[in-house]
């Protein structure tokens, strides 16, 4: 498990986050159903590693806040909008024993003959809602495209292969991903459709002047 070190900090405000950027760290708060919330301040460095490993809802061992260490899950990050630099970070406190819901990152693999083809592929999703242990939390969850055969087919969240004690918290015939006909197809039936509609009406118009 990735382990991060946290200290403790009193005062808040922009003073003090400009004081802590300029120390390289971000200020954050721990939090959860048992845990009364702590201001706290990480490593940006650190912090920022951790995150492009792991990602948010991945579970980390907290320490500096005590005599023992605190599992804790990145639930939530304010990122700069311009720089892509974290600016905040809440840090959810687990409770030992309990299962934890979070959303995992999709990651789709594969090659699938429909798109080969020229169909569309469109990810309906792009994380999936589970409940699990936290040891047993995934970093992401893989969905092989390569059993879209057809334009049409479907991926259903009950044809997930989880791992082992992780349950998908969302309706099993929620569509993950699929095919379809792509763009340029469906704009030149509709442009083949209105130049019937136009004929069509030439015709009546013709037909109407004869009479």
């Amino acid at each position: 498990m990735l382990t991060l070190s946290a200290t403790p900090r009193a005062t808040t405000g922009k003073h003090a986050t400009k004081a802590l950027s300029l120390e390289g760290r971000i200020p954050a708060v721990v939090y959860g159903p048992k845990q009364e919330s702590i201001s706290i301040s990480l490593p940006l460095a650190e912090f920022k590693r951790i995150l492009r490993s792991a990602g948010e809802s991945s579970v980390l061992e907290l320490s500096g806040l005590g005599s023992s260490t605190m599992q804790v899950l990145i639930h939530e990050v304010d990122v700069d909008p311009v720089t892509s630099i974290p600016r905040h970070a809440d840090l959810y406190a687990i409770e030992k024993g309990a299962k934890v819901e979070v959303a995992i990152p999709l990651v789709f693999i594969g090659e699938s003959d429909a798109v080969k083809a020229g169909a569309r592929l469109v990810k309906v999703m792009h994380e999936l809602p589970i409940e699990a242990q936290s040891s047993d939390l995934p970093h992401e969850i893989e969905v092989d495209i390569s059993v879209l055969v057809e334009t049409g087919d479907q991926i259903h969240v009950k044809d997930l292969k989880l791992p082992k004690g992780v349950v998908a918290t969302i309706d099993a015939d929620e569509v993950v991903v699929l095919t379809q006909v792509a763009q340029e197809e469906i704009e030149e039936v509709a442009t083949l459709d209105m130049d019937a509609i136009e004929v069509e009406k030439k015709g009546k118009t013709d037909e109407e002047t004869e009479g």
